[in-house]
């Protein structure tokens, strides 16, 4: 190479790191699995408790839906009236549950495909407040807020699901709440939807719904774009006994079923870490065998969520370091039975996207992307121990997702890659690679660029008014809310869905003025 072509190569090398970084890398569906937080004993010996768990100790307040199917597939009631859930009919469901399912979206490109340690990220809660994009203040959560919510995750490409994220407070009865929050969150996002029924009649009318926008019941069964999140345990050890009915109708209707436990280490469930992943572990299977009792084709997610309890406080603790390590070994216990599942990442305790919510939720859900959780809920748009929820807070852990699902990615070592030729050449000329044309096409397809994260200098950050992050999110809030109201679901199904269910979000609210 001869000097005079060094100022062209410059002014290209100037060029291509001047032209606007756009995300060439999407992540979706990365697989983890590469971190182990438990040895292959510690996870024997822990199932090994569960099903001395289920075996002696049982589960008490079993309803009679419960207690029938159980008995039925071989389970009994010892004389206290625990229901008892002998080790062969565990093990005859953990071998015969489905494996592998893939559950969709309205679009094509939604798929999340439950296998292995494939991850996905998404949305996630029950927060009854939020935090009001132009006062900062927390207010009562809306069905507006949820649709809202809804549409902002339907552009938001790290966020790969949206399981309901804020409760409807203004809507008047339970059953105008499930209705309300299935509908609005159908309409908000083509995404998958994750929902919750406080009542077995209302997975009915949900189902119904599903079935009308896919155009019969077999077409949503073939791709099913929605899922109930289902809490069937009320820790330690004991039934919650409506919920148990919603997961019977919902099974019953082949509906997708997230099996979810929730106990909380300290509180609701022993204080050690082990002790606390046992209990879950056993509680979770209980759910799994009754789902497969009812329909052994049943598409069940094995969903632990053991929380950590501040025993200063009794309060939780979703942003400790032992949050993060009690979720990685509650999935690795899903992998030791090689079943679909999810779990509860990113519950900061931090009420705003500062510095504490970013290190308190990225702690967790790497650990859980790492450890190969399916879906990881919660781990987009909550704050304070999932007590609140912000639309900012969307925008800015769409770049934290981003980063994370890069992590996922395996690194190409092939000598190509090794780059040892390129490397002699370069030495020996201009001594910097970025003039190189590998250099400029792997900008373009090898690295994951944030979309609001601040890569500027000193002097340019400060002649913009040193704002933080939450600036430009709440910009690009503000961006989407003004301009996309998405248009999957035709209008004729529309007015179909507002004559056969009283929706309460205006239909003028949905669509730009």
């Amino acid at each position: 190479m001869t000097d005079d072509s060094r100022p062209a190569r410059s002014r290209e090398r100037r060029r291509a790191m001047a032209e606007p970084a756009t995300p060439a890398v999407k992540q979706t569906g990365a697989a983890g699995g590469k971190l182990s937080v438990l040895s292959s004993d510690d996870k024997h010996k822990i199932h090994q408790a569960s099903l001395t768990l289920l075996s002696t100790v049982g589960m008490s307040e079993a309803p009679q839906i419960v207690q029938k199917t159980i008995i039925a597939k071989g389970g009994s009631l010892d004389q206290n009236g625990r229901l008892l859930f002998p080790t062969v009919l565990v093990d005859r469901a953990l071998s015969e549950l489905k494996r592998g399912f893939t559950l969709y979206g309205q679009r094509p490109n939604c798929e999340l495909k439950l296998s292995d340690t494939n991850v996905y990220a998404g949305s996630g809660g029950a927060s009854p407040q939020m935090l009001d994009i132009d006062t900062n203040k927390y207010r009562p959560s809306t069905l507006a807020d949820l649709y809202d919510a809804a549409r902002l995750v339907d552009k938001l490409d790290n966020v790969h699901f949206f399981s309901r994220s804020m409760v409807a407070r203004d809507m008047e009865t339970e059953y105008a709440l499930d209705i309300n929050t299935a509908y609005a969150s159908l309409m908000g996002t083509a995404k998958h939807v994750i929902v919750s029924a406080s009542h077995p009649d209302h997975v009915s009318d949900i189902a119904e719904m599903c079935f009308m926008i896919a155009g019969s019941a077999e077409a949503f069964h073939a791709r099913p774009f929605l899922s109930f999140n289902i809490n069937h345990v009320t820790p330690p050890m004991r039934f919650s006994a409506e919920a148990c009915e919603v997961l019977a109708a919902a099974a019953r209707l082949g509906m997708p079923v997230m099996v979810n436990t929730f106990g909380q280490l300290g509180a609701s469930s022993p204080v050690t870490l082990a002790g606390c992943i046992a209990q879950s572990n056993a509680e979770t299977l209980a759910g799994m065998a009754f789902a497969w009792a009812i329909n052994p084709l049943v598409k069940a997610v094995y969903g632990p969520r053991p929380m950590v309890t501040d025993l200063r406080s009794g309060g939780m603790a979703g942003g400790s370091g032992e949050q993060a390590l009690l979720t990685a070994a509650a999935i690795q216990m899903a992998q030791y039975y090689k079943l679909p599942n999810s779990t509860i990442a990113g519950a900061t305790d931090s009420k705003i996207s500062d510095a504490q919510a970013g290190y308190e939720k990225s702690a967790s859900v790497l650990m859980a992307a790492q450890s190969g959780a399916n879906l990881i809920t919660q781990a987009a748009g909550t704050l304070s121990g999932l007590m609140g929820c912000s639309f900012e807070a969307y925008v800015v852990d769409n770049d934290m997702l981003g980063l994370i699902h890069r992590t996922l990615t395996p690194i190409e070592v092939s000598e190509n890659t090794l780059a040892v030729s390129t490397i002699a050449n370069v030495v020996n000329d201009e001594g910097h690679f970025l003039g190189q044309s590998e250099t400029y096409k792997r900008m373009k397809t090898d690295f994951l660029y944030p979309e609001i994260a601040d890569r500027r200098s000193i002097e340019e950050w400060e002649k913009d008014g040193s704002q933080d992050i939450r600036a430009p999110a709440k910009e690009r809030v503000k961006e989407v809310l003004s301009n996309h109201y998405p248009s999957h679901i035709s209008a004729d199904i529309e007015n179909r869905l507002r004559d056969r269910f009283d929706i309460k979000l205006p239909a003028e609210r949905m669509h730009k003025e």
